[in-house]
């Protein structure tokens, strides 16, 4: 096997997996990755904005009201309108959202993250420079993509 087809395939490996995880995290939990992401972090940082929000989760802001939007539908999340400043809504986790949190399993990134921050230094920038020598050759490094994986519609699963 030549080694650009060898490339191809670890490429095509990490897709299904991201793949398989979206759809187990779907019927597992009925959330999308990004769901659980900001979900995790209201939790996480308590009393937030949708700005803190998009900027803690690298979210554009559109992207993490949409996200929230079907949140608050669903009842997971309520926005509520700051006391201190009228102009602030802050997003907050609902009773059902707590309970739902604690059983989802963990994002698919996390288990990524976890294991490159034990890498040495000199191999994380070496994985990094191929990355996005990859991603460069495929044209695609001028989306703008949170770090999430994930596969498909990011504010609701389609795998029921």
């Amino acid at each position: 096997m030549e080694k650009h087809e060898e490339v191809l395939i670890s490429i095509r490996q990490i897709i299904r997996a991201i793949d398989l995880h979206s759809k187990k995290l779907s019927k597992e939990s009925g959330l999308t990755g990004p769901q659980l992401i900001l979900m995790r972090s209201i939790r996480e940082l308590g009393e937030v904005t949708i700005r803190q929000l998009s900027d803690h989760t690298n979210m554009s802001q559109a992207t993490a009201t949409t996200i929230l939007d079907r949140l608050e539908r669903n009842g997971l999340v309520q926005r509520v309108r700051s006391n201190k400043d009228k102009r602030k809504v802050h997003a907050h986790l609902t009773e059902k959202g707590n309970v739902l949190l604690s059983q989802a399993p963990m994002p698919l990134q996390q288990s990524f993250i976890t294991k490159f921050q034990h890498l040495e230094e000199w191999e994380q920038s070496l994985l990094l420079s191929s990355v996005q020598r990859i991603s460069s050759m495929m044209n695609a490094e001028e989306y703008d993509v949170a770090p999430v994986l994930e596969i498909g519609s990011i504010t609701q699963p389609e795998y029921k």
